[in-house]
């Protein structure tokens, strides 16, 4: 297993983002590995998602799920669709296991979803936690924390 750079690391975050961006949400699946969860926890500092409600915890196949949903011509809530940008801080290397070949990156962004005249902006922190399999970078667990994590929000739409 040769591990990667940090410039790797760092381009692999800034890829996913284009990838939302982009919808390119098929190919942005299959950077998780089967195992994954995306994250967004509901309190600053939440430890834990499965004892704690969370605004999104959701496995690879709820996110197929949401792929699909995006991608549905019956889908009416997104006609039509929804847009995104992410503003991204260049990631930190939180930690770096090569030997592992895991790794934790941390990203604050800002992003903003827009549909029709209606614009929200979100700003937080994005944390990725990489695996290596079969020589690839995967995502295991992407969390995303808000700064108003705790605040009511309309639908989110797309992926942070």
């Amino acid at each position: 297993m040769s591990a990667f750079t940090d410039a790797q690391l760092i381009a692999f975050v800034y890829a996913e983002a284009r990838m939302l961006d982009e919808q390119r949400f098929d190919e942005w699946l299959e950077l998780f590995s089967e195992d994954a969860h995306y994250w967004m926890p509901l309190t600053p500092g939440q430890p834990d998602p499965r004892l704690h409600t969370s605004l999104l915890y959701e496995d690879k196949l709820l996110l197929r799920v949401r792929v699909e949903r995006l991608a549905g011509a019956r889908t009416f809530s997104q006609q039509p669709r929804s847009r995104s940008h992410h503003l991204l801080q260049q990631p930190s290397i939180e930690h770096a296991d090569r030997d592992a070949g895991r790794y934790t990156l941390r990203t604050a962004f800002h992003y903003v979803e827009t549909r029709l005249d209606r614009q929200d902006l979100y700003a937080g922190w994005a944390t990725h936690e990489l695996v290596t399999q079969e020589g690839q970078l995967r995502i295991r667990l992407k969390r995303v924390d808000l700064v108003n994590c705790d605040a009511a929000f309309e639908n989110i739409n797309l992926f942070m």
